[in-house]
């Protein structure tokens, strides 16, 4: 039996069909995945996302210890409530894990990082602080969950305390609001608006209720991974991870390396990369043939592999076979994939396929 968050008996009263995921029992769907992912695209859905892990990091030097442990830089953060999406790296360039880190006020932030490699890393964090004066407090006290879909907003902020119901409305992306144990980021994991709402455990079942109560639909790990993968979102442990760097990960962007000075970690080996003709593209592909795109499969041109699928799956959206890919530099528009020992004809597309219920790509 795995970790269950203060909402496992509710999931069980509705019926989900509940997995294993990164040593937690969550849930899969709750009757139909494809369902759910329409759900998200066109009204509004909430995700249980209790199994990740909030983290603040408070201090004196908070600000220069963030500095040197994320890729991005914490320091372009002046209004509270900023957040901003950071890798957090080993010293070989590989990828620790990645995150959203908010500023909250001065020598006060919070990250929040995957369920899967919280204990890992809070113990890099630990590692990483030296003699620097900064405290790093996981919030196990606090559930969370997401809240998606183009009447995300509308729904929701009726049902928040209600210093927060115009706070949350007025928030930009990517930004945040608090309330004493109460956090509302405009942010997510879907490709649709919404937010992301960390809160006392104690307090979770009531607002869960009440958002199934307002008409929005609870929502598993089956459509968070296709909206997700539909939306050119990165996951942790297949997109990138610690032998393989932002660089060749789609996430370049997120890598600060101005100002020149700032020595974060795994800076020396993105610079080395940086200068190579070998570093590896990050693509999405659109699968022309039949069939249905999975991790590790080979991504061929003239027969001869080039590369693999990182993620694939079936878009529900797209009524279509979509991956991301990473493969070697130059490959050109068209490609195929090995699908059960035969070569399947394959698009080569720029993520995101779609964003805001609305496609990104063309379709043959």
């Amino acid at each position: 039996m795995g970790s269950r968050t203060p909402l496992f008996s509710e999931h069980e009263r509705l019926g989900a069909r509940i997995v294993p995921f990164g040593g937690w029992d969550m849930p899969l769907h709750y009757g139909s995945q494809l369902d759910e992912h329409h759900a998200v695209r066109q009204q509004a859905g909430v995700f249980d996302v209790s199994h990740m892990r909030p983290v603040d990091i408070q201090g004196a030097d908070a600000l220069a210890f963030l500095q040197r442990l994320l890729a991005n830089d914490v320091a372009k953060l002046k209004q509270p409530g900023k957040a901003l999406y950071s890798c957090m790296l080993n010293p070989d360039g590989g990828v620790v894990d990645d995150l959203i880190c908010y500023y909250l006020g001065p020598n006060r932030y919070r990250a929040v990082v995957n369920a899967a490699t919280a204990e890992k890393d809070l113990a890099w964090m630990h590692d990483c602080i030296g003699g620097a004066s900064v405290g790093i407090n996981s919030r196990d006290d606090l559930a969370m969950l997401a809240v998606q879909g183009p009447e995300a907003h509308a729904k929701t902020a009726p049902l928040l305390p209600l210093p927060l119901q115009e706070p949350a409305l007025a928030l930009k992306p990517f930004f945040a609001t608090e309330q004493g144990d109460w956090l509302i980021g405009r942010t997510g994991y879907t490709g649709e608006d919404g937010f992301e709402i960390m809160l006392p455990a104690a307090e979770v079942v009531d607002l869960w209720r009440a958002l199934i109560d307002a008409g929005v639909t609870p929502c598993g790990l089956g459509a968070r991974d296709t909206l997700r993968l539909e939306a050119g979102m990165n996951l942790y442990g297949q997109d990138m991870t610690e032998e393989v760097g932002p660089l060749e990960s789609g996430l370049g962007w997120t890598v600060a390396f101005e100002p020149q000075e700032r020595n974060f970690i795994g800076r020396a080996a993105l610079d080395a990369q940086r200068g190579s003709a070998e570093v590896r593209q990050f693509v999405g592909l659109l699968l022309t043939g039949r069939g249905v795109l999975r991790s590790h499969q080979s991504v061929l041109v003239d027969g001869q592999s080039v590369g693999e699928v990182t993620s694939g799956g079936f878009s529900p959206t797209l009524q279509r076979s979509i991956a991301l890919a990473r493969v070697r530099p130059g490959i050109g528009e068209q490609c195929a994939v090995e699908i059960r020992g035969k070569a399947v004809p394959a698009r080569v597309v720029e993520p995101p396929f779609v964003r805001h219920g609305q496609p990104r790509i063309e379709l043959d």
